[in-house]
């Protein structure tokens, strides 16, 4: 394994940002080879803890000569939202500088090819850690990135071109369920891993042997050890499902049984009111329509003083707010509708 350290120059004099890249170089160049980026928002610690349970058996098959493909690891992909606190608050979700979303605005190149990357020198700090992180990743044929939602269960953001082959990859994982997506317009990075492909003939994209996907793991709060070493597990074990690690004792996943829905199934489900919320539905949950999803206080101990909020199809709930406080407008939860929702939206959500 060799570590190098990144270093992003930031806005001001005298300010530098630094990341640590781990890589593990692999014995047959014709394997699969991977990438791996935890915490690109920066307060997003579940993939953190399951790349630090991961490396030691990464290091394992390493010693043992079982590393075929190249691996190359980003623990903490933000060190610039990993240092931003306002009045004692983490923010790592945007850039607080140029207020964009640490996942949004990654280039879109037409090949893959790291001569496209736009020149970032006289860009900001943001601009410059994308470009950056773009360019470590671009040439796997596995990229994944680990995030996590308020509250939730474990899912994927796959593009509906990957899917058919990536169903193993989703078994092996254990994740809940995967959301289909079919169109970036605001370039976040699995958009960026994605889009160099498209256009390209079938025997050059590979989709075949493609994987890409945000990795949503359940909730902000479950950085939890016994988490942390399953979802390690369901790392490796995509790892060595799809060739990249040699492990003849692990048997081929199985079928995925987990939720497959299109983007344009989710209802978000916005906030009538401001207040503190009371949930009657928790992720996982099975809903029919006009089920009482929550309860918005709005004018605490006066009549009218409470808001209730219905299910308006059938579906299962996939996430909710960590927070009880809401404003108008804002999101309650992520509810995986039977059919499409009425109010769909473009592009990938919240990720």
């Amino acid at each position: 394994m060799q570590k190098s350290i990144e270093r992003i120059a930031g806005d001001s004099e005298g300010v530098c940002y630094e990341f640590p890249v781990f890589r593990f170089e692999g014995t047959d160049k014709a394997a699969s080879s991977a990438y791996l980026q935890a915490a690109l928002h920066a307060g997003e610690l579940p993939g953190v803890v399951a790349i630090d349970a991961l490396m030691p058996m990464l290091e394992k098959a390493e010693a043992e000569g079982r590393i075929k493909g190249d691996i190359t690891v980003v623990p903490q992909a933000n060190p610039i939202g990993r240092a931003q606190y306002h009045f004692g608050e983490h923010q790592g979700r945007f850039h607080l500088g140029t207020r964009t979303n640490f996942n949004r605005g990654f280039p879109l190149l037409a090949a893959p090819d790291v001569e496209l990357l736009p020149d970032t020198t006289l860009g900001t700090a943001d601009q410059r850690l994308k470009t950056r992180l773009l360019q470590l990743s671009i040439g796997h044929d596995i990229v994944l990135d680990l995030h996590c939602d308020d509250e939730g269960l474990a899912y994927l953001y796959v593009h509906a071109s990957l899917w058919s082959a990536m169903a193993d990859c989703a078994a092996a994982m254990g994740v809940d369920a995967v959301i289909l997506w079919d169109e970036d317009t605001d370039g976040t990075f699995e958009g960026a891993s994605i889009a160099p492909y498209l256009n390209l003939p079938a025997e050059v994209a590979r989709f075949d042997r493609r994987v890409a996907t945000t990795v949503e793991y359940r909730g902000i709060l479950d950085v939890d050890g016994a988490l942390a070493g399953a979802d390690a597990d369901g790392l490796y074990r995509l790892l060595v499902a799809r060739g990249v690690i040699l492990d003849q004792a692990l048997s081929t996943p199985g079928s995925f049984t987990g939720i497959v829905a299109p983007l344009e199934n989710i209802d978000m489900m916005p906030a009538p009111r401001a207040g503190a919320v009371l949930y009657n539905v928790k992720p996982g949950d099975r809903v029919a329509k006009g089920a009482l999803l929550a309860t918005i206080v709005h004018a605490p101990g006066e009549a009218g003083g409470r808001t209730q909020v219905f299910a308006p199809q059938a579906g299962i709930i996939l996430t909710r707010r960590s927070r009880r406080i809401i404003r108008a407008g804002e999101d309650l939860l992520k509810l995986v509708g039977d059919r499409k929702s009425a109010d769909a939206r473009s592009g990938t959500l919240e990720d």
